[in-house]
């Protein structure tokens, strides 16, 4: 794995009043990736926002949006977002009544395709298609709302989806991310990195306190720190 982290601030942790100043200052304040959580009210229990929203932040977005459909049936949005500027869509298997397909769909927008494992949802979902994707995305809390507490239970199911998508990268030669979702922030974050992961989500961690760049480069900084310490870690204890 490479020596790299990417910090993906969640927006639903963000001020909706002002969203594009929200998504230019995380951005100057570091943020590899803006993370867009999208849910339905059905498949979760919350609502959040669509596409239209997406379409209006992409002119503010220097990173690519990471966006996140936590909706089910799945397929019918993703036409949408993918028009609408995402880099990047990830879905959950349970909303997709064929996973193989739904990933070919996103990746026929040319945009990066993701699956997404609830904290009780099994890896050998992955078994038949973890070749075919850009990124391995693990929930760290049951998905729905923000600000809950990190599941300690996902830190040896990172390490073994760490394992599977080293194989997948060495059988195909492509970069495959490894995304966590939930509860991260500067206190776990040396550990989630340890376990494996490359790319963490962060929503109340980084918009918290006061409002403005500052603040969120000293979130962003403070993570990145701690992930890097654990990811040197994980390197000296596999090399």
């Amino acid at each position: 794995m490479n020596n790299t982290i990417r910090i993906a601030p969640s927006l639903l942790s963000a001020d909706f009043a002002r969203l594009g100043e929200e998504v230019r200052a995380v951005i100057a304040a570091g943020a590899d990736l803006i993370h867009f959580d999208v849910m339905d009210n059905h498949y979760v229990p919350n609502l959040t926002v669509g596409p239209l929203v997406c379409q209006a932040i992409k002119p503010h977005a220097t990173v690519p949006i990471d966006v996140h459909l936590m909706v089910k049936p799945v397929d019918a949005l993703i036409p949408m977002f993918a028009q609408a500027g995402a880099g990047l869509i990830s879905f959950h298997p349970e909303a997709s009544e064929h996973v193989d397909r739904t990933i070919q769909l996103i990746k026929s927008f040319g945009v990066k395709a993701g699956l997404v494992l609830n904290p009780a949802t099994p890896l050998y979902v992955l078994d038949h298609v973890i070749e075919q994707l850009d990124l391995v995305l693990l929930m760290s809390v049951n998905p729905g709302f923000g600000g809950q507490s990190f599941i300690e239970s996902t830190l040896p199911k990172l390490e073994k989806a760490r394992r599977l998508v080293d194989t997948a990268m060495k059988n195909t030669g492509r970069e495959i991310w490894l995304e966590v979702d939930g509860g991260v922030k500067r206190d776990n974050a040396r550990r989630v990195a340890e376990a494996g992961a490359d790319t963490m989500v962060a929503g109340s961690a980084v918009f918290t306190g006061a409002r403005n760049t500052a603040a969120y480069a000293e979130a962003i900084a403070g993570i990145r720190e701690e992930a890097l310490a654990g990811q040197r870690s994980l390197a000296l204890e596999t090399a």
